[in-house]
């Protein structure tokens, strides 16, 4: 029965990812347009406008992108070969990698630039869901501790 639950997190990470994805989409579309998309808590047009938004002239809406699209193909490959050991250490690194950049940027936003964005907050949270489900696949898929079974006590009667 645990077998079901290993092949489930692949799909999981597929539908978050996707959130994800969407998310930034969403912003990357209204950056090209050069339109500010309007947002419900009202600091999005402050983060979005501000000049940290873009580092090295590439707004952090295309990278966020770049980073969910990798991560789909990471969780397609998951599907494919959910035991094999790189994948699951490359998915839980690369999820653990944008877990803290996300932390650091809502940080960032926060202290910085005065201003929380709810684009920011939906992958700041959706980036936090990655990386536990990629946690707990990990965990799930784990080889046993030991590949020699050692002989038990007998039981004393």
């Amino acid at each position: 029965m645990e077998n079901d639950k290993v092949l489930l997190t692949p799909f999981w990470l597929i539908a978050v990812t996707l959130v994800g994805l969407g998310d930034t989409l969403y912003l990357a579309y209204y950056h090209l347009l050069g339109i500010v998309p309007g947002c419900a808590i009202g600091g999005c047009e402050i983060v979005l406008n501000s000049p940290y938004s873009s580092p090295l002239g590439v707004p952090f809406a295309y990278i966020g992108v770049v980073y969910y699209a990798y991560m789909l193909c990471l969780a397609i490959l998951l599907v494919i070969d959910p035991h094999s050991k790189g994948l699951r250490f490359g998915v839980l690194a690369y999820t653990a990698i944008g877990l803290l950049c996300s932390i650091g940027f809502e940080l960032f936003q926060f202290f910085v630039i005065n201003a929380m964005c709810l684009y920011c907050a939906v992958s700041a949270a959706t980036t936090l869901a990655l990386f536990v489900l990629a946690l707990w696949h990990a965990r799930l898929t784990r080889p046993p501790h030991s590949l020699i079974e050692l002989p038990q006590k007998p039981e004393k009667e």
